[in-house]
C-alpha cells in the first residue's frame, strides 16, 4: 500500500516542536529579590504615630521614656517612615501574620498596659 502527502494522517493534530501533549504548563517560581543591608540602621522603639495624606501613609518612631501614665518629657521622634498606602496595606499583612504566629506560639500580646499589671 502506497500513501501519498495528502492521506498521511491529514486528520492528526498538529502538534509543534516546542509542544507537550497532555501536560501542563511548568509554574513559575517567583524569584526573590537581593537585598543589601549594609547600610541599615537598627532603631528601638516603643511609641508611633501613624498620620497621612490621601496618597501616603506616614509613620513616625520614637522612644518614650514613661510608657506608663503621661509622659512628663516630651517623646523624642527619631525615625519616620513615608510610604505609599498600597505599600502600607502589605506591611499591615505581614505585621498581622506575624503577630498571628507569634500569639500561636506564645500566647495573646496584651497591649494595654493596664490589664498586663498585677493586682497590686
Amino acid at each position: 500500500m502506497s500513501t501519498t502527502k495528502d492521506d498521511d494522517f491529514s486528520d492528526a493534530p498538529k502538534i509543534s516542536a516546542g509542544d507537550q501533549p497532555d501536560r501542563p504548563p511548568p509554574q513559575q517560581v517567583p524569584q526573590v529579590p537581593k537585598f543589601d543591608d549594609s547600610r541599615v540602621t537598627a532603631t528601638y522603639a516603643n511609641f508611633c504615630r501613624v498620620t497621612g495624606t490621601p496618597e501616603e501613609l506616614i509613620i513616625d518612631f520614637g522612644f518614650n521614656p514613661q510608657p506608663i501614665g503621661t509622659p512628663t518629657q516630651p517623646i523624642v521622634v527619631t525615625d519616620r517612615i513615608v510610604t505609599n498606602l498600597y505599600t502600607a496595606k502589605r506591611m499591615l499583612i505581614a505585621l498581622q501574620t506575624t503577630i498571628l504566629r507569634h500569639e500561636q506560639a506564645f500566647g495573646v500580646l496584651e497591649v494595654d498596659v493596664q490589664k498586663r499589671l498585677k493586682n497590686q
